[in-house]
């Protein structure tokens, strides 16, 4: 894995040569992108409230995501390609530990929490393509290895799994305590008085 993850590092990686318009959308891209997500996240507060309670539990979940991948990334402590000299880094960044990469795991936790409620997808969709295209931006500005992405999402995909688990769990548990609801109707005894 080590030999792929190099060789997917130097194929998009800017190197010491970048193209200067695509090195600018890169950075850009690299140290931005989560305030058009977080933007997102927004719109959908104001448009989606009956999603409220999930969106919160989406946004809690992302903050656990950050402290288990920095959590993750301290005790592993893989060097970040700069730090070792294969590429220049573009954008200011501390050599603290690569892998996973913290703004992969928290893009695509919150982009997978959204794909996974069905009155969210539409806007998972741009969440998705924008936690993509950071991942990538983050590899060419020479900070993160393709396998940080890749460790990011997986472990966001993990915790959005989880959220959305403890969701239907919640809804399932609330509609048993509902004395009115049509399961807890269904389970009580045809001798049980109201």
């Amino acid at each position: 894995m080590d030999a792929l993850n190099l060789t997917l590092f130097h194929w998009l990686a800017a190197g010491s040569r970048p193209t200067p318009w695509v090195l600018s959308i890169a950075s850009a891209f690299a140290l931005w992108a989560s305030w058009p997500g977080a933007l997102i996240v927004a719109v959908a507060l104001w448009r989606h409230r009956v999603d409220r309670a999930y969106l919160g539990m989406v946004a809690a979940a992302a903050a656990l995501t950050s402290l288990l991948s920095h959590a993750i990334a301290t005790s592993l402590d893989v060097p970040r390609p700069f730090v070792l000299g294969l590429a220049p880094a573009y954008i200011a960044h501390s050599a603290r530990g690569s892998l996973p990469s913290t703004h992969a795991a928290m893009m695509f936790m919150v982009a997978f929490g959204f794909m996974l409620s069905p009155g969210l997808r539409n806007l998972g969709l741009p969440l998705l393509a924008l936690a993509a295209i950071t991942g990538w931006a983050r590899v060419y500005v020479g900070v993160h290895f393709p396998l940080d992405i890749a460790a990011g999402l997986v472990l966001g995909a993990a915790v959005a799994g989880i959220a959305a688990v403890g969701r239907w769990l919640f809804g399932l548990l609330t509609l048993r305590a509902d004395p009115g609801s049509p399961t807890h109707q269904a389970s009580r005894s045809p001798w049980s008085h109201s």
